[in-house]
């Protein structure tokens, strides 16, 4: 079984936010799971949904302040394994190309 998440997490403050997103991502690193961050959040793959949610829960823990606010997509895959890197082979396969502009 594989189970992806999309997670955020973020400090509502007016105040820059990178110091607080970089603990949520290191408190990642306390569990068995493959993350990868992107500018808009960062994709969990676990073994279980346990896994999953007992790392999302030590970012969201990481994150100091009065107010954090936490938003986590979950894709429960219960008939097959894949991993995240595979959907993404998949998409270019059909693509024939890789899933990104070449602008820069």
């Amino acid at each position: 079984m594989t189970v992806f998440g999309m997670l955020r997490v973020t400090p509502v403050t007016d105040e820059d936010i990178t110091e607080e997103v970089a603990g949520a991502i290191e408190a990642l690193e306390e569990h068995d799971v493959e993350y990868e961050t992107n500018p808009m959040s960062t994709v969990i793959e676990a073994e279980d949904v346990d896994a999953l949610l007992a790392a999302v829960g030590a970012a969201h823990q990481a994150v100091p302040g009065d107010h954090v606010e936490t938003l986590l997509q979950i894709d429960d895959r219960r008939d097959e394994t894949m991993r995240a890197c595979r959907k993404t082979e998949k998409v270019e396969a059909e693509l024939g190309r890789e899933a990104r502009s070449d602008r820069e």
